[in-house]
């Protein structure tokens, strides 16, 4: 088979140093990675790492958009698979590329997700929600799981996913503008078409975040806003179900370890995340100057017309 991986930069650190020396060290390596990096001046070539195959390409913040930007790169290949990775992703061991595509034997995959862990300093409840949202169990997930999925179904993440190009082009590719959510709405369609997302527990990055409330507040309305622009995907598999299960697990989770003193931040996180997705559902209705201050992809906006 042969793999390109994709990754979109903007300011990359020391985990993206990790994912390329990873890159190096996988037991099966890709035949070319390529890395969209936004703004030239926050780019070093030595950040490379020697990794072959790679190639930089530049665009200005005006010109990223999530479906956009990694469209673009898939077009500058021909492998059969495409592989997406975040800047901020480091492949836990030398076998995540290769589970991420061993599921691919199924002719009916058309998409396969990794497996999230927490970083060292990952907070506790964010530590949950990975497990929550990432379990050890693999999966694979198609149009007769929605009865009991629902939206779950359709969940894909652009962290750490690979795709079949055959099929991905099928579908048309990425779509744009996209503000976010640009791998859901592809593994939507890929469902509705019949064929299966699998999510694969064996293929592991490092990945979490610490987000403050109005941090997750900006991504819930964001997400919420990729649905709502999308309701050929979404419409009639509502998301709120499965957020409240996450908060009554997570509660559970914090009363077993005695950790009563976090269940007012679990409240209140989950107060400002379910107030973003409902503003972020109801977007078409609100004032340019109030989106601007919820969102946390400003520049979309700016090029939306």
């Amino acid at each position: 088979m042969s793999v390109t991986v994709i990754v979109p930069t903007y300011k990359p650190g020391e985990k993206f140093s990790g994912l390329m020396e990873s890159l190096k060290k996988q037991t099966l390596l890709p035949d070319q990675v390529i890395i969209m990096n936004t703004e030239k001046k926050f780019w070093k070539d030595s950040m490379i790492g020697g990794v072959k195959g790679a190639k930089v390409f530049h665009i200005t913040k005006e010109e990223f958009d999530h479906g956009k930007t990694r469209a673009q790169a898939a077009g500058m290949t021909d492998s059969e698979f495409l592989v997406y990775f975040t800047q901020d992703a480091v492949p836990a061991d030398r076998y995540t590329l290769e589970h991420l595509l061993k599921p691919f034997k199924d002719p009916q995959i058309g998409a396969v997700y990794g497996r999230q862990l927490p970083d060292k300093d990952c907070r506790l409840i964010e530590s949950y929600t990975r497990s929550f949202n990432y379990p050890g169990e693999s999966r694979k997930k198609t149009k007769e799981d929605l009865p009991e999925l629902g939206i779950k179904t359709y969940f894909c993440s652009n962290v750490c996913a690979a795709y079949r190009k055959k099929v991905y082009e099928e579908m048309g590719g990425f779509s744009f503008p996209a503000i976010f959510n640009e791998d859901m709405v592809m593994a939507g369609n890929m469902v509705k078409k019949g064929y299966a997302v699998f999510y694969a527990a064996d293929a592991r990055v490092i990945h979490s975040h610490n987000y403050t409330w109005g941090q997750q507040f900006r991504r819930n309305f964001d997400l919420a806003v990729s649905q709502a622009d999308h309701p050929e995907i979404f419409k009639g598999v509502p998301s709120e179900g499965e957020g409240l299960r996450l908060v009554k697990n997570t509660a559970g989770y914090l009363m077993k370890k005695r950790k009563f003193r976090l269940i007012p931040s679990l409240i209140m996180s989950s107060g400002f995340k379910f107030l973003g997705y409902r503003l972020g559902k109801s977007y078409k209705r609100l004032p340019k100057t109030l989106i601007m201050k919820c969102t946390m992809n400003p520049g979309y906006w700016k090029n939306r017309n």
